[in-house]
C-alpha cells in the first residue's frame, strides 16, 4: 500500500513479541519492516517478510520507517526515543515512557521541536474491563462515585532468573511495571489530583526492586486507591467502584494478553470477549428500584491503541494518548517513592 506506514521495531523480548509486533502486523495502514534483535531472528518465525538488524542505527538510517517502536528495558526507553525523534521518525514507548519526568518532558519538546509523535504504549485503556468501567461511569448507574479501587495483583513466590523488570536500578519495580498503567487509566478517568499517597515495598526475601504498592490519588469526595503485588495467592477484584446509588464489582484480567501469549491475533473470532462467568457484578438502584446483575464486559479493543498512531501518523487524527498525560503518569510514579521513602502526602 501506498500510504502504509512502515514500522521498525527496537527489541524483541516479551513485551515486543505480545503486545507489539502481532498488533502491528493485524492494523490496516502499518507494515513491520525491521526488527533489532542482538542475537537470533526469533521475529522471522511469525513474520517472514521482516529484516532483522543488530543495531538501532541502521534501524534508524532507514527512509521507508517512519514508526519507531521502543520495547526495550525501562532505562533504555529515554535514550532510543530521543535518537528516533533526531532521526527524523515518530515514536511508540513501550510504558513507562520514561525513568524520569525531567526526560519525558524533554522527549515532549524535542517531539514538538521536531513535528514527531512521542506516545507512550497505554495498550491497558482498551482493556474490556476498562471499556466497561468508563462505560459504566459515563451512564451514571452508581449515582456519585465515592470509591475507586483498581489492582493488579499476581502470585509469584520464586525469583525469575533474568526478570530485568525486577531488578534493581532505574525503572525496575512493580510500580513502574504495573503501576503506569493504572495510574494512567487513573488519569484518564478522573484527571490530575491534588495530592497522592503511597506506600511502596519490598515484600519477598529475594526481591530487589519492589514487589508491592499501594497508591492513594486525593481528589474532592472521591477516594482513589491503585494497587499490585505478588504474593496474592487468592484473586482480588480487578475493580471496585461504590457510589452513592450503587456498586461494581468485577474480577479477573482482560483476555487479550492471554491470547497474544497464544499466538492469536486481533481479528481471530471472539477477540477480546470474556465469558459470561467473569463478567462483573453490579448492585444498584435504578428508577426506585433495587437492580443486581451481570454487567457484560466490552470486547477489549488492543488493535485501536495502532489503529489510533495509524491515524495520528497520517494527520488523520489526534493521539488518544497524549505524551503530557504520560509524563503526568511519571511524575505520580516519582511523587508515590517520594511519599512512601518519607511517609506523608505529598501534593501534585
Amino acid at each position: 500500500m501506498a500510504d502504509e506506514v512502515g514500522v521498525g521495531l527496537v527489541g524483541y523480548g516479551m513485551a515486543a513479541r505480545v503486545f507489539h509486533a502481532p498488533v502491528v502486523a493485524a492494523v490496516p495502514g502499518l507494515k513491520l519492516r525491521k526488527v533489532v534483535e542482538r542475537g537470533g531472528e526469533l521475529s522471522r518465525e511469525r513474520y517472514p517478510w521482516v529484516e532483522v538488524v543488530r543495531e538501532a542505527d541502521e534501524l534508524l538510517r532507514d527512509e521507508e520507517i517512519k514508526l519507531v517502536v521502543v520495547a526495550t528495558p525501562n532505562d533504555s526507553h529515554f535514550g532510543l526515543a530521543r535518537r528516533a525523534l533526531l532521526a527524523g521518525k515518530h515514536v511508540v514507548v513501550e510504558k513507562p515512557f520514561t525513568v524520569t519526568s525531567e526526560e519525558a518532558r524533554q522527549l515532549i519538546e524535542l517531539a514538538r521541536a521536531r513535528g514527531r509523535l512521542a506516545c507512550a504504549h497505554q495498550n491497558r485503556r482498551w482493556d474490556g474491563d476498562f471499556l466497561t468501567v468508563r462505560k459504566l461511569l459515563e451512564g451514571g448507574l452508581l449515582g456519585r462515585l465515592v470509591e475507586f479501587e483498581s489492582r493488579f495483583d499476581r502470585f509469584r513466590d520464586q525469583p525469575r532468573p533474568g526478570a530485568w523488570r525486577e531488578a534493581e536500578g532505574p525503572g525496575g519495580g512493580i510500580l513502574y511495571d504495573l503501576g503506569s498503567h493504572l495510574i494512567d487509566q487513573a488519569l484518564v478517568l478522573f484527571g490530575a489530583p491534588r495530592a497522592v499517597t503511597a506506600d511502596v515495598r519490598i515484600q519477598r526475601e529475594f526481591a530487589r526492586a519492589d514487589d508491592y504498592f499501594d497508591v492513594r490519588l486525593d481528589y474532592d469526595g472521591l477516594r482513589v486507591a491503585l494497587g499490585a503485588g505478588m504474593l496474592a495467592r487468592l484473586p482480588t477484584p480487578r475493580f471496585v467502584l461504590r457510589g452513592t446509588r450503587g456498586s461494581f464489582v468485577k474480577r479477573g484480567l482482560d483476555p487479550q494478553e492471554e491470547a497474544l501469549r497464544r499466538g492469536l491475533a486481533p481479528g481471530a473470532p471472539g477477540w477480546g470477549e470474556e465469558p459470561k462467568e467473569r463478567w462483573g457484578l453490579l448492585d444498584a438502584e435504578v428508577a426506585g428500584l433495587r437492580l443486581e446483575a451481570r454487567v457484560e464486559t466490552l470486547a477489549g479493543r488492543y488493535q485501536d491503541f495502532y489503529r489510533n498512531i495509524a491515524d495520528a501518523v497520517a494527520g488523520r487524527a489526534e493521539p488518544a494518548v497524549r505524551p503530557e498525560e504520560s509524563l503526568d503518569t511519571i511524575r505520580l510514579i516519582e511523587l508515590a517513592f517520594q511519599s512512601s521513602r518519607e511517609k506523608r502526602t505529598i501534593n501534585f
